[in-house]
């Protein structure tokens, strides 16, 4: 029963994970929203990560934070550029990623003047990555934590999230366009796991009573 029931509960997570999957891949490919403002409210994981979102303003270029990363074209840099909207308020935009030699700001082309945005609304990454905390003494910066990032850069009036910008920025680099939405999903291998198991359970369990009734004849 106990194994049975594992499964049932695995058929169910498949149902959700598969909705959650189908409700993202929506949100992915939508006409672009007005980036939510920070006076409409908390930002939810569950609603608005990866939603398409636009905004315009002026990128405060002196501002930007580097945040380590590991993508497809291989380790470097996250380029997080506070953008002050038209609608007054700031957000912080993922421009993209640089390859280690392209670090320093010099070697690499600034946006100037208001710039429109479009992207995917991300959620905090709050603390630091794995097994690494953020050092913003030391300006070390291992996720994108929106909080601690507005306050080592003196930012005030911050959205509660940040923008992965689309592709197609000026200039070669930063490379925008590289979230990553991948959900792992194999609650269909552990539901027939469970399966299995509580089947070898009634097998085996018939196996006993079969030898048990043997050895009283005996």
């Amino acid at each position: 029963m106990v194994f049975v029931g594992l499964g049932v509960w695995q058929i169910q997570r498949l149902a959700w994970k598969t909705d959650l999957i189908a409700q993202v891949d929506a949100r992915v490919h939508a006409a672009p929203v007005a980036a939510p403002r920070p006076s409409d409210g908390p930002v939810s994981r569950a609603e608005d990560q990866y939603r398409r979102v636009a905004v315009r303003g002026v990128f405060l270029n002196d501002r930007e934070t580097l945040v380590q990363a590991v993508t497809d074209l291989g380790g470097g840099f996250w380029v997080m550029t506070p953008l002050r909207t038209d609608d007054g308020f700031v957000v912080l935009v993922n421009r993209g990623f640089v390859p280690p030699d392209r670090r320093d700001p010099a070697t690499r082309a600034a946006p100037q003047g208001r710039q429109a945005v479009t992207g995917l609304l991300r959620i905090t990454e709050p603390n630091g990555g794995f097994l690494r905390r953020n050092d913003p003494a030391a300006d070390r910066w291992f996720s994108r934590d929106v909080a601690a990032i507005s306050q080592a850069r003196g930012l005030g009036g911050v959205a509660p999230y940040f923008i992965d910008a689309e592709a197609g920025q000026p200039g070669d680099w930063p490379r925008g366009g590289l979230t990553v939405i991948r959900f792992a999903n194999s609650h269909l291998v552990y539901a027939l796991t469970w399966f299995g198991m509580a089947a070898l359970t009634l097998v085996g369990l018939g196996v006993f009573v079969r030898e048990h009734r043997r050895r009283r004849r005996a």
